[in-house]
């Protein structure tokens, strides 16, 4: 089920990617900038770490990939585009060293 998810996502990013106002406020914090490409990798060459079938806004999932720094998107796919709800940098206090296992 998540590599049927994953290829969807990868789909609807594949048309369009929109960037909701909680990820672009956190993709633009100068400390710690993320670049859309960057997202875009995670999109594309990452893995969904966390599956949310029931959420409110939607089935979305969390995705992860180390770049030059491990990074993690929270998307949900719609009909035409991949909504990007949210981006960070995962913190060792939150998650275990691999950044994949919450603590």
């Amino acid at each position: 089920m998540i590599d049927n998810f994953l290829i969807t996502i990868r789909d609807r990013a594949s048309k369009n990617i929109l960037f909701l106002p909680h990820a672009l406020d956190r993709m633009l914090q100068p400390d710690r900038r993320i670049e859309m490409d960057e997202v875009k990798k995670v999109i594309f060459e990452g893995e969904i770490i966390e599956d949310y079938p029931e959420d409110t806004r939607g089935h979305s999932c969390l995705m992860f990939k180390i770049l030059n720094r491990p990074i993690h998107v929270v998307c949900a796919p719609k009909d035409e585009y991949l909504a990007i709800i949210t981006v960070y940098l995962p913190i060792n206090d939150k998650w275990e060293n691999d950044f994949k296992t919450r603590k």
